[in-house]
Order: C-alpha cells, then sequence, then structure tokens
C-alpha cells in the first residue's frame, strides 16, 4: 500500500510541473502578440531598481559610415562643462544612412544606450 501511495505522489508532482510548465508558457504567449505580417512584439518586464543602460557620451571622431568614436561624459552643474570619463568607443549613429559617410561634427552630445550587443545613439546631423 506504501508503493501505491508514493506512485501516486510521484504522480501528482509530475503533473504540478507539467501545469507550471504550461502556465508559464502560457504567460509568454499573452506577452509576445503576432501582427498580421508576421513580426512579433515581446513585452520585458524589469524589476524596482534595475539599471538602464544609457550614457551621455560626447563624439569625437568618425570612425567610419554612421559609427563613431565617443565618450562617456558627467554632466555637472549648471553652466560647467561635462566631464569625459573612461575610454573612448564605437557608438552606432540611428539618425544616419547605414550606407553613405557620417556628417556629424565632433563635440556633439548625445544620450547612448547599450542594444542588442551594440552601442547606439541618435543625433542629427
Amino acid at each position: 500500500m506504501y508503493e501505491s501511495e508514493n506512485r501516486s505522489t510521484e504522480g501528482l508532482s509530475a503533473m504540478s510541473n507539467t501545469t507550471r510548465s504550461v502556465s508559464s508558457q502560457q504567460m509568454l504567449d499573452r506577452l509576445c502578440r503576432e501582427s498580421s505580417q508576421g513580426a512579433s512584439e515581446i513585452a520585458v518586464v524589469t524589476s524596482p531598481g534595475a539599471k538602464t543602460a544609457a550614457w551621455t557620451v560626447k563624439v569625437k571622431s568618425l570612425s567610419s559610415y554612421n559609427v563613431y568614436n565617443v565618450i562617456a561624459v558627467v554632466i555637472g552643474n549648471a553652466g560647467s562643462e561635462p566631464s569625459e570619463i573612461g575610454q573612448q568607443m564605437q557608438a552606432v549613429n540611428l539618425a544616419e544612412s547605414f550606407t553613405q559617410e557620417g556628417i556629424l561634427s565632433a563635440e556633439t552630445y548625445a544620450i547612448m544606450a547599450r542594444v542588442g550587443g551594440k552601442n547606439v545613439f541618435y543625433a542629427e546631423p
């Protein structure tokens, strides 16, 4: 009799895990909607206190096409020049064409974000 109770408990545990898995999948399905063109939209939930990956940067020079060498800056009190910190990095200007040489001038300030493993910013030339 003990053996049959043990099997019954194992069956309930397996059903519980399956139910949790189905429930999680249903939640993901609700968060991911598909449009008529087949493009997916995914919602991401962050917890309180989560950090955004965005920095104020100053354009130093053009690297190639719409890719620029930038450096992070700290904005101080009103009337003071922002201070450069860290090392130069490369970032893509989304306001310019990907197939033509960029024309954004050096000393331009922008907000840079880390998206999909790339540094990107938007600054009109």
